[in-house]
Order: structure tokens, then sequence, then C-alpha cells
């Protein structure tokens, strides 16, 4: 059985969009001018742990980061980087999703960690089209 991770009560980070399987906040040590993490309250270990039943999970979380950053003025949805840490790279033992922009001009600390050469990201779209075609991230 899964545990709830977060609730309202359990952190001082402001919550900037939430409903029953998803929040959304800053994060703490942006990589973009604009840096927010999706997080499931539901327990998942990292993008790798996703199977072919989550697909519709990982879509509402894509969705969500793209509304974080329309939300915040961001207004060139083609100059962003969303995705997930790969495993073993992940901060967090648990699921989150990094929603950044403007990806052009993310220094290069960010890049290595973010950007489109990075072996430690993979991004959101990537992620569904393995899900959909294998079950899995690979």
């Amino acid at each position: 059985m899964s545990s709830t991770f977060y609730t309202h009560s359990q952190t001082d980070t402001e919550i900037l969009l939430s409903d029953d399987e998803l929040l959304c906040i800053r994060d703490v040590k942006p990589g973009a001018t604009h840096h927010y993490l999706v997080i499931t309250r539901t327990h998942i270990e990292n993008c790798k742990s996703l199977q072919l039943d989550d697909v519709p999970l990982v879509e509402r979380m894509k969705e969500m980061g793209r509304s974080i950053l329309e939300k915040n003025r961001v207004s060139n949805l083609d100059d962003v980087r969303i995705g997930f840490h790969i495993p073993p790279f992940s901060s967090v033992p648990h699921l989150h999703l990094h929603a950044m922009a403007p990806a052009s001009t993310m220094p290069f600390k960010s890049q290595l960690h973010y950007g489109a050469q990075s072996h430690w990201f993979i991004t959101i779209d990537k992620v569904l089209s393995q899900l959909k075609t294998r079950g899995k991230v690979k």
C-alpha cells in the first residue's frame, strides 16, 4: 500500500498549485529563472518506478508543470525543460517533476543537471513515450 507524502500541514513551503494527487512548489535551489517541482502526494520512488498504468498521473504532472509556468507568465513554452532526474542522480527519493524556464538562459551548472545533453535528466515526453511503448522507463 502506498503512503501519502505531503499534506498542507507537513511543510512550511508555499504550495503554489495542488489537487488530490499532486502539489507544486518552487525549487529551493533553482536552476533557472522559473524552477518548480510537481510532486506526487502518493509515494513513488523515482521515474524508473513508473509503470504503464501511471501514464495518466504523469500526464497530469506535465499539465501542472506547464500550468505553473503559464501562471508565472512564461510566454515561450518551447523554451522550457520539463522532466525528471534519472536514478542514481535523484537528490530526493520521491518522484518529482522539474518544470523550468527559460531553458536557453540556464547557467552552465544547470545545463549539466537539466540540459538536453545531460545524462542525469530525462524529459517528460521521453518518459511518457517509454511508458506507452515499453511499460517502464529504461
